[in-house]
């Protein structure tokens, strides 16, 4: 159940005289580190109010946490596109290799469970968000506390890590490694009480973070349970079970036994599935497998060396104590939790334990991997960082900020969000066309303002159709992030029912998208952001027959005034495209005379967070619901970015209701002006057709631009 490849147990301890309770001052361990390899780690002692952890120079004997850095930590990272981590060079192998050498120096330690941070000092705090909240990495039942390995130095820009290391001598009782952790998180919460605490617990350590938790409902701790053991005593791994069969093994036997349970664990098989997804030559790819599989033998030859039947049943019995300890206690778990669960787990049935933790626990998320084993942080392209972004579950302060807590996606986290999407653009190949300072239109984004803050104004299509080209084109061709201001039923629900699970909205929040309100306008103007905005909104994405492209805007400005108090520029914009992609064939009123879908709507709007509740007219229809939609062989998107209007300077000005109101009608009359220019021009495109694009690419070749209308 560990995180490494033999799961249950896989830096079992050596049989040596047991270490029944830690005392007050433990002994000073050896130093920890790791030669050779990508990375170095130093360990630490637990701290305590007689013991702080210590601050440290780089040669230190045992004690690397933190280092001061004459470049300031950033207030929040920028929102343009992220540097690439170094993780993405280490890979399973160095996993494995790391956590043999780290088992063979520590095999006769004779210390105590100790802290230790994973990341070298001269990057550990360099380019740290300032004011990050600590997290706490338990390990599996393994102890070696390598498991997020891969994530490390993306979560160390936005945490400050320490992880859990538990010797192969140790055998301290599961109630007191609680009090253990226990000790370290209450010193670490008197120093800073308004930051929250992260406790990320794999198998064995899911149970660990729930008794802290349980125990400790007055402070301020965000759990990450990734496939928690607390489902033990269902799996068929019990100490009944598994001792007698290691003691009847052979020695020469026993390793078999390890390499049958890294095959449950699923590492095995993501290991060769990593190395071919990464498409290389054949010689390449039988090299990397072949590097892999020996560093992965050599990890399972050394713990064979030290497993023993009575090493075996010290950890088993230390999972049958955890679960039943953490099982008993949930009732008395306030914080807020996030559980990673597993769909292709083979030692634990996490799928359906997260379900059963989600209902007793009040504060509960939970996100499936349906693909994914039993070692989870181990899987190629899982990305720790943008799980937490896209569940809103990463914050710094006592309330979640999606502005200053948003952490933005690296080029490869985006590819992972954009490759499943990149249908849409492929099928309608859009043109996207942008208006000069002299007036001219071009076929590019060159209009577009480089900095910050820009306001984009524009049309939202049937069921947001437009979205993915246009985030897509602005983070590829200008470095752009666009921050959505978007329906509030993206972030939360009122309560249980027919309205997709907040998990699917997911892939929003990785984009940027936040909540529509006065104070997320304030952060992101004044944090010079780009923002997009649909005055439409709900009402114009689910628009009626015959109602293609006209808007649904309030009367009365919302955004003119506070993109005036930032001198923000305003860019209208049209889109047009959705009619030549599908038809409506069931708007809202045909549903409605339907009884079934009747009481659907009724049930969805009642979920959904209501807005505009005190607006007139059209756009306070917000009823929720899903039109029925005939898809057309494919035509094409095409989109018109306004030339800029300026409000800078114009700040006393438009504080008159007024004069506000006259700039909101011509923002409007602009974004009218970009449709109906679309619309008469789309008519001259010859290539508006799929069929007549895919002849040209084949022969230009499918990376070629297709041509369009003459501007």
């Amino acid at each position: 159940m560990g995180i490494a490849a033999t799961a249950v147990f896989p830096t079992a301890t050596p049989p040596l005289t047991p270490r029944h309770h830690l005392s007050p001052s433990p002994p000073i361990p050896i130093p920890i580190s790791i030669s050779n390899s990508k990375l170095s780690v130093s360990a630490s002692l637990i701290p305590t109010p007689n013991h702080p952890p210590q601050r440290s120079a780089p040669n230190s004997s045992f004690t690397v946490l933190e280092k001061k850095s004459s470049t300031p930590a950033p207030d929040s990272i920028p929102t343009s596109r992220g540097g690439e981590s170094k993780d993405a060079g280490l890979t399973l192998k160095d996993y494995f290799e790391q956590c043999g050498e780290l088992l063979v120096r520590c095999r006769w330690d004779g210390g105590g469970a100790r802290w230790f941070s994973p990341l070298p000092l001269d990057c550990a705090t360099h380019s740290r968000l300032k004011h990050s909240p600590l997290l706490l990495s338990l390990p599996g039942v393994d102890g070696v506390g390598l498991g997020l390995l891969l994530q490390h130095q993306r979560l160390g820009q936005i945490f400050d890590i320490w992880c859990l290391h538990i010797p192969l001598t140790d055998r301290t009782s599961f109630p007191d490694l609680v009090k253990l952790v226990e000790s370290t998180v209450r010193l670490e919460h008197s120093r800073t009480p308004n930051r929250p605490i992260y406790l990320v617990g794999e198998s064995f350590g899911g149970c660990l973070a729930l008794a802290v938790a349980a125990r400790n409902p007055d402070i301020d701790l965000m759990l990450i349970l990734a496939n928690p053991a607390t489902s033990f005593s269902k799996s068929a791994l019990q100490p009944e079970t598994l001792v007698p069969l290691s003691t009847m093994m052979p020695e020469q036997l026993r390793s078999s036994l390890l390499y049958m349970l890294s095959l449950l664990s699923g590492a095995p098989v993501k290991m060769m599935t990593s190395a071919a997804g990464k498409r290389l030559p054949l010689d390449q790819l039988i090299t990397e497998i072949s590097q892999d599989t020996v560093a992965m033998s050599s990890y399972l030859s050394v713990l064979s060396d030290i497993l023993t039947a009575e090493t075996l049943r010290w950890k088993l019995n230390m999972l049958k104590s955890a679960a039943g300890f953490a099982n008993s206690r949930l009732h008395a778990v306030k914080a807020q939790t996030l559980i990673l669960a597993s769909g292709q787990d083979q030692l634990l049935p996490s799928r359906e334990e997260a379900e059963r933790l989600r209902q007793v626990l009040p504060k509960c998320e939970i996100r499936v991997f349906s693909d994914s084993g039993h070692a989870l942080f181990l899987e190629d392209g899982f990305n720790l960082v943008s799980i937490l972004t896209g569940a809103s579950f990463y914050r710094r302060g006592g309330r979640h900020d999606y502005v200053l807590d948003y952490v933005p996606p690296t080029p490869s986290e985006f590819q992972r969000v954009y490759e499943p999407q990149r249908w849409i653009e492929t099928a309608t190949n859009p043109v996207m066309l942008s208006t000069l300072e002299s007036g001219k239109i071009v076929r590019s984004l060159a209009g577009i303002p480089s900095e910050g803050p820009v306001l984009y104004v524009g049309y939202h299509m049937m069921l947001g159709f437009e979205l993915v080209p246009l985030v897509s084109r602005f983070w590829m061709e200008r470095n752009i992030l666009l921050r959505g201001i978007a329906h509030p039923m993206m972030f939360t629900k009122l309560r249980e029912g027919r309205l997709p699970a907040l998990s699917a909205f997911d892939t929003f929040r990785i984009m940027g998208a936040v909540p529509v309100s006065a104070a997320n306008f304030y952060r992101l103007f004044s944090s010079k952001s780009h923002v997009l905005l649909y005055p439409g909104g709900m009402r114009e994405a689910l628009h009626r027959k015959g109602e293609e492209y006209k808007l649904f805007w309030p009367e009365q400005s919302e955004f003119v005034r506070m993109a005036a108090k930032f001198g923000a520029k305003i860019v209208p914009f049209g889109s047009v495209g959705e009619d030549d992609v599908g038809q409506l064939l069931l708007d809202y009123n045909d549903l409605r005379n339907i009884p079934y879908f009747k009481n659907s709507i009724e049930e969805l709007t009642e979920e959904a967070v209501k807005l505009r509740n005190e607006a007139v007219g059209e756009v306070a229809n917000q009823d929720v619901h899903l039109p029925i939609i005939l898809p057309k062989v494919p035509g094409r998107f095409y989109y018109l970015f306004g030339k800029p209007i300026e409000t800078q300077g114009r700040k006393q000005e438009l504080k008159s209701r007024e004069k506000a109101q006259e700039l909101y009608i011509e923002v409007k009359a602009e974004v009218e002006k970009c449709l109906g220019y679309l619309k008469e021009k789309r008519e001259n495109d010859g290539y508006r057709n799929i069929f007549a694009r895919l002849a040209y690419q084949a022969r230009h070749g499918f990376d070629c631009e297709v041509p369009t209308f003459d501007i």
